[in-house]
Protein backbone atom coordinates (compact mmCIF):
# COMPACT_ATOMS: atom_id res chain seq x y z
CA UNK A 1 0.00 0.00 0.00
CA UNK A 2 1.30 3.55 -0.80
CA UNK A 3 0.44 6.85 0.53
CA UNK A 4 0.03 10.25 -1.49
CA UNK A 5 1.76 13.18 -0.24
CA UNK A 6 -0.85 15.39 -1.59
CA UNK A 7 1.02 18.89 -0.85
CA UNK A 8 4.10 17.65 -3.25
CA UNK A 9 1.75 15.90 -5.35
CA UNK A 10 4.44 12.81 -4.86
CA UNK A 11 3.80 8.70 -4.02
CA UNK A 12 5.73 7.90 -1.43
CA UNK A 13 5.90 4.20 -0.48
CA UNK A 14 5.57 3.06 3.33
CA UNK A 15 9.18 1.94 2.77
CA UNK A 16 10.25 5.45 2.07
CA UNK A 17 8.18 6.85 4.86
CA UNK A 18 10.54 4.70 7.23
CA UNK A 19 13.96 5.31 5.77
CA UNK A 20 12.87 9.57 5.86
CA UNK A 21 12.00 9.00 9.62
CA UNK A 22 15.65 7.42 10.66
CA UNK A 23 17.49 10.08 8.15
CA UNK A 24 15.37 12.71 10.08
CA UNK A 25 16.43 11.04 13.49
CA UNK A 26 19.75 10.84 12.74
CA UNK A 27 19.67 14.44 11.93
CA UNK A 28 17.28 15.95 14.79
CA UNK A 29 17.10 13.39 17.28
CA UNK A 30 14.60 15.41 19.49
CA UNK A 31 12.35 15.07 16.72
CA UNK A 32 12.78 11.50 16.25
CA UNK A 33 9.56 10.48 19.16
CA UNK A 34 7.47 12.46 16.37
CA UNK A 35 5.07 10.96 14.55
CA UNK A 36 4.47 11.59 10.37
CA UNK A 37 1.12 13.79 10.33
CA UNK A 38 -1.50 11.54 8.52
CA UNK A 39 -2.26 14.22 5.51
CA UNK A 40 -5.49 13.64 3.71
CA UNK A 41 -6.79 15.16 0.44
CA UNK A 42 -8.82 18.86 1.36
CA UNK A 43 -10.59 18.83 -2.29
CA UNK A 44 -11.63 16.86 -5.42
CA UNK A 45 -8.78 18.22 -7.22
CA UNK A 46 -6.12 17.08 -5.16
CA UNK A 47 -8.06 13.70 -5.68
CA UNK A 48 -8.30 13.71 -9.28
CA UNK A 49 -5.89 14.67 -12.17
CA UNK A 50 -7.89 14.68 -15.76
CA UNK A 51 -7.46 15.90 -19.28
CA UNK A 52 -10.62 16.17 -19.64
CA UNK A 53 -10.76 20.26 -19.57
CA UNK A 54 -8.22 19.82 -22.34
CA UNK A 55 -10.17 17.28 -24.10
CA UNK A 56 -13.22 19.30 -24.56
CA UNK A 57 -11.67 22.55 -25.82
CA UNK A 58 -9.81 20.87 -28.51
CA UNK A 59 -12.16 17.52 -29.89
CA UNK A 60 -14.89 19.09 -31.58
CA UNK A 61 -11.89 20.88 -33.49
CA UNK A 62 -10.79 17.26 -34.70
CA UNK A 63 -12.62 15.50 -37.52
CA UNK A 64 -12.89 12.53 -39.23
CA UNK A 65 -11.84 12.59 -42.94
CA UNK A 66 -12.90 10.28 -46.11
CA UNK A 67 -11.75 10.34 -49.24
CA UNK A 68 -13.67 8.15 -51.92
CA UNK A 69 -12.47 7.33 -55.34
CA UNK A 70 -13.63 4.85 -58.22
CA UNK A 71 -10.97 2.47 -59.33
CA UNK A 72 -11.17 -0.04 -61.91
CA UNK A 73 -10.58 -3.60 -60.89
CA UNK A 74 -10.15 -7.02 -62.70
CA UNK A 75 -13.08 -9.73 -62.39
CA UNK A 76 -10.85 -12.54 -62.58
CA UNK A 77 -6.55 -11.82 -61.87
CA UNK A 78 -6.19 -15.11 -64.17
CA UNK A 79 -7.22 -12.70 -67.30
CA UNK A 80 -4.07 -10.63 -66.55
CA UNK A 81 -1.83 -13.21 -67.45
CA UNK A 82 -0.67 -12.47 -71.22
CA UNK A 83 0.03 -16.37 -72.39
CA UNK A 84 -3.42 -17.06 -71.00
CA UNK A 85 -4.94 -13.97 -73.14
CA UNK A 86 -2.69 -14.35 -76.01
CA UNK A 87 -4.35 -18.74 -75.99
CA UNK A 88 -7.85 -17.99 -75.09
CA UNK A 89 -7.97 -14.78 -76.94
CA UNK A 90 -9.71 -13.48 -73.91
CA UNK A 91 -9.59 -9.61 -72.67
CA UNK A 92 -9.34 -9.31 -69.11
CA UNK A 93 -13.20 -7.90 -67.51
CA UNK A 94 -13.45 -4.94 -65.85
CA UNK A 95 -15.10 -3.59 -62.90
CA UNK A 96 -15.34 -0.52 -61.01
CA UNK A 97 -15.11 -0.82 -57.35
CA UNK A 98 -15.50 2.44 -54.87
CA UNK A 99 -12.07 2.60 -53.00
CA UNK A 100 -12.79 4.71 -49.41
CA UNK A 101 -9.60 6.15 -47.38
CA UNK A 102 -9.78 7.24 -43.78
CA UNK A 103 -8.55 9.60 -41.84
CA UNK A 104 -8.72 12.37 -39.86
CA UNK A 105 -7.91 16.18 -39.72
CA UNK A 106 -7.66 19.22 -37.47
CA UNK A 107 -9.59 22.40 -38.14
CA UNK A 108 -7.52 25.07 -38.08
CA UNK A 109 -9.75 28.47 -39.01
CA UNK A 110 -13.17 29.08 -37.97
CA UNK A 111 -14.35 29.27 -41.64
CA UNK A 112 -13.95 25.86 -42.60
CA UNK A 113 -9.82 25.51 -43.22
CA UNK A 114 -8.74 22.06 -42.08
CA UNK A 115 -5.53 20.75 -42.34
CA UNK A 116 -4.64 16.76 -42.95
CA UNK A 117 -2.43 14.64 -44.24
CA UNK A 118 -1.91 14.72 -47.84
CA UNK A 119 -1.57 10.74 -48.09
CA UNK A 120 -5.48 10.88 -46.97
CA UNK A 121 -6.64 12.57 -49.27
CA UNK A 122 -4.29 11.57 -52.14
CA UNK A 123 -6.31 10.20 -55.28
CA UNK A 124 -9.75 11.02 -53.80
CA UNK A 125 -12.32 11.99 -56.33
CA UNK A 126 -15.23 12.75 -53.82
CA UNK A 127 -13.86 14.19 -50.04
CA UNK A 128 -16.37 13.85 -46.73
CA UNK A 129 -15.49 16.06 -43.79
CA UNK A 130 -17.15 14.64 -40.45
CA UNK A 131 -17.48 16.68 -37.79
CA UNK A 132 -17.47 15.58 -33.93
CA UNK A 133 -21.35 16.35 -33.50
CA UNK A 134 -22.27 13.94 -36.56
CA UNK A 135 -22.01 16.39 -39.10
CA UNK A 136 -21.27 16.08 -42.35
CA UNK A 137 -19.46 18.42 -45.40
CA UNK A 138 -18.11 17.60 -48.77
CA UNK A 139 -14.60 19.12 -48.92
CA UNK A 140 -12.57 20.66 -51.71
CA UNK A 141 -9.25 20.79 -51.91
CA UNK A 142 -6.94 24.46 -50.92
CA UNK A 143 -3.49 22.45 -51.75
CA UNK A 144 -1.86 19.76 -51.25
CA UNK A 145 2.01 18.94 -50.92
CA UNK A 146 3.03 15.55 -51.30
CA UNK A 147 6.77 16.46 -50.11
CA UNK A 148 5.58 17.59 -46.69
CA UNK A 149 2.64 15.11 -46.69
CA UNK A 150 0.18 17.96 -45.97
CA UNK A 151 -3.23 19.01 -47.09
CA UNK A 152 -5.39 21.93 -46.75
CA UNK A 153 -9.24 21.35 -46.98
CA UNK A 154 -12.28 23.77 -47.00
CA UNK A 155 -15.70 23.28 -46.40
CA UNK A 156 -18.95 25.63 -47.08
CA UNK A 157 -20.09 26.49 -43.38
CA UNK A 158 -22.82 28.93 -44.93
CA UNK A 159 -21.09 31.43 -42.72
CA UNK A 160 -21.07 29.65 -39.11
CA UNK A 161 -17.82 29.48 -37.12
CA UNK A 162 -16.35 26.23 -36.66
CA UNK A 163 -14.27 24.94 -33.07
CA UNK A 164 -10.62 25.54 -33.77
CA UNK A 165 -6.92 24.31 -32.44
CA UNK A 166 -4.31 26.73 -31.54
CA UNK A 167 -1.35 26.70 -33.14
CA UNK A 168 1.99 25.57 -30.67
CA UNK A 169 5.12 26.34 -31.11
CA UNK A 170 6.86 22.61 -31.98
CA UNK A 171 10.39 24.16 -31.48
CA UNK A 172 9.41 24.46 -27.99
CA UNK A 173 8.58 21.26 -26.96
CA UNK A 174 10.72 19.30 -25.04
CA UNK A 175 11.28 15.28 -24.73
CA UNK A 176 9.02 14.24 -21.58
CA UNK A 177 6.28 16.50 -22.34
CA UNK A 178 3.30 14.93 -21.99
CA UNK A 179 0.82 14.99 -25.28
CA UNK A 180 -2.42 13.97 -26.38
CA UNK A 181 -3.24 12.23 -29.54
CA UNK A 182 -6.77 12.74 -30.93
CA UNK A 183 -8.28 11.18 -34.38
CA UNK A 184 -10.50 8.28 -35.31
CA UNK A 185 -8.41 4.97 -35.39
CA UNK A 186 -9.43 1.77 -37.37
CA UNK A 187 -12.67 4.13 -37.64
CA UNK A 188 -14.11 2.85 -34.48
CA UNK A 189 -15.17 6.97 -33.55
CA UNK A 190 -13.13 9.78 -31.76
CA UNK A 191 -10.66 8.24 -29.74
CA UNK A 192 -8.29 10.07 -27.49
CA UNK A 193 -4.83 8.74 -26.31
CA UNK A 194 -1.78 10.17 -23.83
CA UNK A 195 1.69 10.25 -24.06
CA UNK A 196 4.86 12.27 -23.86
CA UNK A 197 7.07 12.98 -26.68
CA UNK A 198 9.96 11.10 -26.86
CA UNK A 199 12.45 12.53 -29.40
CA UNK A 200 12.87 15.67 -31.59
CA UNK A 201 13.71 16.01 -35.16
CA UNK A 202 13.55 12.46 -36.40
CA UNK A 203 13.29 10.86 -39.54
CA UNK A 204 12.18 7.77 -40.86
CA UNK A 205 14.99 7.61 -43.38
CA UNK A 206 18.14 8.52 -44.59
CA UNK A 207 16.58 9.65 -48.12
CA UNK A 208 13.70 11.54 -46.46
CA UNK A 209 14.13 15.30 -45.78
CA UNK A 210 11.25 15.28 -43.11
CA UNK A 211 11.58 15.49 -39.64
CA UNK A 212 8.85 14.70 -37.07
CA UNK A 213 8.13 14.95 -33.51
CA UNK A 214 8.48 11.08 -32.39
CA UNK A 215 5.42 10.44 -29.33
CA UNK A 216 4.53 7.34 -27.47
CA UNK A 217 0.90 8.65 -27.53
CA UNK A 218 -0.69 5.49 -29.49
CA UNK A 219 -1.29 6.05 -33.21
CA UNK A 220 -3.11 3.77 -35.38
CA UNK A 221 -4.22 3.75 -38.81
CA UNK A 222 -6.92 6.39 -39.26
CA UNK A 223 -5.26 8.56 -36.86
CA UNK A 224 -3.20 10.28 -40.08
CA UNK A 225 -4.10 13.67 -40.28
CA UNK A 226 -5.11 14.07 -36.51
CA UNK A 227 -3.94 16.33 -33.74
CA UNK A 228 -1.31 15.74 -31.40
CA UNK A 229 -1.60 18.29 -28.63
CA UNK A 230 0.39 19.68 -25.38
CA UNK A 231 -0.86 19.49 -22.44
CA UNK A 232 -2.46 23.50 -22.46
CA UNK A 233 -4.44 22.05 -25.67
CA UNK A 234 -2.47 23.91 -28.37
CA UNK A 235 -1.58 21.94 -31.58
CA UNK A 236 2.03 20.56 -31.55
CA UNK A 237 1.77 18.41 -34.49
CA UNK A 238 -0.15 17.04 -36.96
CA UNK A 239 -0.12 13.05 -36.58
CA UNK A 240 1.22 11.36 -39.61
CA UNK A 241 2.53 7.72 -39.04
CA UNK A 242 3.46 5.18 -36.82
CA UNK A 243 6.60 2.70 -36.44
CA UNK A 244 5.15 -0.82 -36.42
CA UNK A 245 5.97 -4.41 -38.41
CA UNK A 246 2.14 -5.38 -37.61
CA UNK A 247 0.46 -2.37 -38.67
CA UNK A 248 -0.36 -1.41 -35.09
CA UNK A 249 0.56 0.78 -32.59
CA UNK A 250 3.96 -0.15 -30.56
CA UNK A 251 4.65 3.42 -29.12
CA UNK A 252 6.34 4.90 -31.56
CA UNK A 253 4.77 7.19 -33.53
CA UNK A 254 5.61 10.58 -35.99
CA UNK A 255 3.62 13.69 -36.00
CA UNK A 256 4.77 17.32 -38.46
CA UNK A 257 5.68 20.03 -36.14
CA UNK A 258 3.08 22.39 -35.66
CA UNK A 259 5.40 25.22 -36.91
CA UNK A 260 5.67 23.57 -40.84
CA UNK A 261 2.13 23.19 -40.87
CA UNK A 262 1.27 26.21 -39.46
CA UNK A 263 3.80 27.84 -42.47
CA UNK A 264 1.86 25.34 -45.06
CA UNK A 265 -1.45 27.33 -43.39
CA UNK A 266 -0.29 30.79 -43.49
CA UNK A 267 1.24 30.40 -47.17
CA UNK A 268 -1.81 28.40 -49.07
CA UNK A 269 -4.50 29.24 -47.07
CA UNK A 270 -5.19 32.59 -48.18
CA UNK A 271 -6.08 32.20 -51.66
CA UNK A 272 -2.47 32.03 -52.11
CA UNK A 273 -0.18 28.94 -52.94
CA UNK A 274 2.34 27.22 -50.46
CA UNK A 275 6.16 28.42 -51.54
CA UNK A 276 8.85 26.25 -50.60
CA UNK A 277 11.92 28.30 -49.57
CA UNK A 278 15.41 28.31 -51.45
CA UNK A 279 18.83 27.91 -49.68
CA UNK A 280 20.77 26.36 -52.66
CA UNK A 281 24.08 24.09 -51.15
CA UNK A 282 24.15 20.33 -50.30
CA UNK A 283 26.01 18.64 -47.52
CA UNK A 284 26.51 15.91 -45.44
CA UNK A 285 26.85 15.42 -41.85
CA UNK A 286 30.29 15.62 -40.34
CA UNK A 287 31.52 12.98 -38.41
CA UNK A 288 34.57 12.13 -36.29
CA UNK A 289 37.21 12.31 -39.32
CA UNK A 290 35.35 15.11 -41.22
CA UNK A 291 35.68 16.95 -37.56
CA UNK A 292 39.45 16.68 -36.94
CA UNK A 293 40.26 17.40 -40.37
CA UNK A 294 38.57 20.39 -40.90
CA UNK A 295 39.34 21.15 -36.80
CA UNK A 296 36.06 20.91 -35.07
CA UNK A 297 36.70 19.85 -31.35
CA UNK A 298 33.55 17.25 -31.96
CA UNK A 299 31.46 16.16 -34.73
CA UNK A 300 28.58 18.33 -35.30
CA UNK A 301 26.71 20.12 -38.13
CA UNK A 302 26.52 19.93 -41.79
CA UNK A 303 29.47 20.29 -44.05
CA UNK A 304 28.44 21.43 -47.25
CA UNK A 305 29.44 19.44 -50.92
CA UNK A 306 28.17 22.04 -53.31
CA UNK A 307 26.63 25.76 -53.85
CA UNK A 308 24.12 26.44 -56.61
CA UNK A 309 25.68 29.32 -58.43
CA UNK A 310 23.77 32.17 -57.65
CA UNK A 311 21.73 30.47 -54.96
CA UNK A 312 20.75 32.72 -51.84
CA UNK A 313 23.70 30.33 -50.37
CA UNK A 314 26.68 31.82 -52.84
CA UNK A 315 25.31 35.10 -52.38
CA UNK A 316 25.88 35.11 -48.57
CA UNK A 317 29.65 33.81 -49.00
CA UNK A 318 29.18 30.34 -48.23
CA UNK A 319 31.53 27.87 -50.23
CA UNK A 320 32.50 24.25 -50.31
CA UNK A 321 33.87 22.65 -47.06
CA UNK A 322 31.62 25.57 -44.74
CA UNK A 323 30.07 24.03 -41.83
CA UNK A 324 26.56 24.59 -41.28
CA UNK A 325 26.39 24.21 -37.46
CA UNK A 326 22.83 26.11 -36.60
CA UNK A 327 20.47 28.18 -38.18
CA UNK A 328 18.61 30.57 -35.71
CA UNK A 329 19.94 29.21 -32.83
CA UNK A 330 18.78 24.97 -33.54
CA UNK A 331 21.58 22.65 -34.18
CA UNK A 332 21.69 21.40 -38.13
CA UNK A 333 23.19 17.73 -37.55
CA UNK A 334 21.99 16.67 -41.10
CA UNK A 335 20.37 17.25 -44.43
CA UNK A 336 17.01 16.53 -42.98
CA UNK A 337 16.97 18.79 -39.92
CA UNK A 338 18.80 21.64 -42.40
CA UNK A 339 15.74 21.75 -44.61
CA UNK A 340 13.23 21.66 -42.05
CA UNK A 341 15.23 24.88 -40.64
CA UNK A 342 14.92 26.50 -44.33
CA UNK A 343 11.39 25.03 -44.82
CA UNK A 344 9.99 26.62 -42.03
CA UNK A 345 11.09 30.20 -43.47
CA UNK A 346 9.33 32.18 -46.87
CA UNK A 347 10.89 33.72 -49.45
CA UNK A 348 12.82 36.92 -48.57
CA UNK A 349 13.26 35.54 -44.70
CA UNK A 350 16.69 36.08 -43.59
CA UNK A 351 17.44 33.07 -41.29
CA UNK A 352 20.50 33.74 -39.45
CA UNK A 353 23.04 30.74 -39.82
CA UNK A 354 26.28 29.91 -37.37
CA UNK A 355 29.01 28.73 -39.64
CA UNK A 356 32.54 27.03 -39.23
CA UNK A 357 34.87 28.08 -41.61
CA UNK A 358 38.71 28.08 -41.52
CA UNK A 359 39.18 27.30 -38.80
CA UNK A 360 36.60 30.11 -37.40
CA UNK A 361 33.08 30.59 -36.27
CA UNK A 362 30.94 33.40 -37.50
CA UNK A 363 27.68 33.77 -38.40
CA UNK A 364 26.01 35.06 -41.47
CA UNK A 365 22.47 35.75 -42.81
CA UNK A 366 21.01 33.91 -45.64
CA UNK A 367 18.58 35.84 -47.86
CA UNK A 368 16.14 32.62 -48.62
CA UNK A 369 14.35 33.00 -52.21
CA UNK A 370 12.27 30.53 -54.49
CA UNK A 371 14.02 27.33 -56.19
CA UNK A 372 14.63 28.41 -59.45
CA UNK A 373 12.63 27.16 -62.47
CA UNK A 374 13.39 26.95 -65.91
CA UNK A 375 10.91 25.30 -68.69
CA UNK A 376 10.24 21.62 -68.21
CA UNK A 377 9.76 20.90 -71.45
CA UNK A 378 7.82 17.62 -70.58
CA UNK A 379 7.50 15.31 -73.15
CA UNK A 380 7.08 11.96 -73.69
CA UNK A 381 10.00 9.93 -75.69
CA UNK A 382 7.81 8.54 -78.81
CA UNK A 383 9.81 6.59 -81.82
CA UNK A 384 11.51 3.42 -82.01
CA UNK A 385 14.53 4.16 -78.97
CA UNK A 386 15.20 2.68 -76.13
CA UNK A 387 13.30 5.40 -74.16
CA UNK A 388 10.24 5.48 -75.84
CA UNK A 389 7.48 5.85 -73.23
CA UNK A 390 9.46 7.49 -71.02
CA UNK A 391 8.17 10.98 -69.65
CA UNK A 392 11.38 13.34 -69.07
CA UNK A 393 11.61 16.88 -67.73
CA UNK A 394 14.00 19.46 -67.88
CA UNK A 395 15.76 19.70 -63.99
CA UNK A 396 16.18 22.98 -62.09
CA UNK A 397 16.09 23.13 -58.40
CA UNK A 398 12.28 23.58 -58.24
CA UNK A 399 11.79 20.36 -60.05
CA UNK A 400 14.36 18.51 -57.72
CA UNK A 401 12.88 19.67 -54.92
CA UNK A 402 9.32 18.07 -56.16
CA UNK A 403 10.62 15.39 -56.71
CA UNK A 404 12.66 14.81 -53.50
CA UNK A 405 16.06 14.78 -55.24
CA UNK A 406 19.26 16.48 -54.86
CA UNK A 407 18.50 20.28 -55.66
CA UNK A 408 21.80 20.66 -57.61
CA UNK A 409 21.39 17.90 -59.83
CA UNK A 410 21.58 19.01 -63.73
CA UNK A 411 20.14 17.29 -66.70
CA UNK A 412 17.03 15.65 -67.89
CA UNK A 413 15.56 13.70 -65.35
CA UNK A 414 12.81 10.73 -66.27
CA UNK A 415 9.21 11.37 -64.58
CA UNK A 416 7.22 8.74 -65.52
CA UNK A 417 7.43 4.98 -67.27
CA UNK A 418 4.61 3.89 -69.52
CA UNK A 419 4.07 -0.44 -69.00
CA UNK A 420 4.78 -2.24 -71.84
CA UNK A 421 6.81 0.38 -73.41
CA UNK A 422 10.49 -0.16 -74.67
CA UNK A 423 11.51 2.19 -71.30
CA UNK A 424 9.82 0.03 -68.94
CA UNK A 425 11.55 -3.10 -70.63
CA UNK A 426 15.05 -1.83 -70.20
CA UNK A 427 14.49 -1.18 -66.66
CA UNK A 428 14.86 2.88 -66.30
CA UNK A 429 12.86 4.49 -63.63
CA UNK A 430 11.32 7.65 -62.67
CA UNK A 431 14.34 10.11 -60.73
CA UNK A 432 16.79 8.27 -63.01
CA UNK A 433 18.78 11.57 -65.02
CA UNK A 434 19.78 10.63 -68.46
CA UNK A 435 23.68 11.75 -68.41
CA UNK A 436 24.50 10.97 -72.14
CA UNK A 437 23.71 9.58 -75.63
CA UNK A 438 26.70 8.03 -77.19
CA UNK A 439 29.04 10.05 -75.49
CA UNK A 440 26.88 13.48 -75.90
CA UNK A 441 26.52 14.76 -72.56
CA UNK A 442 22.68 15.43 -72.21
CA UNK A 443 21.51 18.90 -70.42
CA UNK A 444 17.84 19.78 -71.64
CA UNK A 445 14.87 17.69 -73.68
CA UNK A 446 15.61 18.89 -76.82
CA UNK A 447 19.37 17.51 -76.79
CA UNK A 448 17.61 14.37 -76.12
CA UNK A 449 15.51 14.42 -78.31
CA UNK A 450 17.72 15.40 -81.11
CA UNK A 451 20.87 12.29 -79.66
CA UNK A 452 17.93 9.46 -79.54
CA UNK A 453 17.13 10.12 -83.27
CA UNK A 454 20.89 10.60 -84.39
CA UNK A 455 21.85 7.42 -82.70
CA UNK A 456 20.42 5.39 -86.15
CA UNK A 457 19.73 2.59 -84.30
CA UNK A 458 22.88 2.09 -82.03
CA UNK A 459 22.37 3.04 -78.04
CA UNK A 460 25.09 3.57 -75.85
CA UNK A 461 23.22 5.21 -72.97
CA UNK A 462 24.72 6.64 -69.80
CA UNK A 463 22.55 7.17 -66.55
CA UNK A 464 22.85 8.83 -63.35
CA UNK A 465 20.62 6.66 -60.38
CA UNK A 466 20.69 7.77 -56.84
CA UNK A 467 24.30 8.76 -57.66
CA UNK A 468 25.89 5.81 -59.65
CA UNK A 469 26.25 5.99 -63.23
CA UNK A 470 24.71 3.11 -65.40
CA UNK A 471 25.54 2.27 -68.82
CA UNK A 472 23.36 0.81 -70.97
CA UNK A 473 24.18 -0.25 -74.91
CA UNK A 474 21.03 -0.98 -77.21
CA UNK A 475 20.95 -2.21 -80.98
CA UNK A 476 17.87 -2.38 -83.18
Amino acid sequence: MKKIDWRKGVVISKKTLALMAVLGALANPCAAAAAPAEIVPQSMMQMQLSFAPVVKKVAPAVVNVYARSVVQQQVNPLFADPMFQRFFGITPQMRQRVQQSLGSGVIVRADGLIITNNHVIQGGQEIVVALADKREFKAKVVQADARLDLALLKVDTKGEKLPTVAFGDSDKAQVGDVVLAIGDPFGVGQTVTMGIVSAQARTQSASSDAVYIQTDAAINPGNSGGALVTSDGRLLGINSSIYSNSGGNIGIGFAIPSNLAKRFVEGAGNGGTFQMAWFGGEGQPVTSAIASTVGLSKPEGVILKSIYPGSPAAKAGLKVGDVVLAIDGYATDDMQSLNYRITTHKPGDGPSFKVFSDGKYRDVTVVLAAPPERPRGTTVIGGRTPLTGAKVENLSPAVAIDLGMDENADGVVITGIAAGTPSAGYGFRPGDIVHAVNGKEIHTVEELKQALVAAQGHWQLVVDRGGSRLSLSVNG
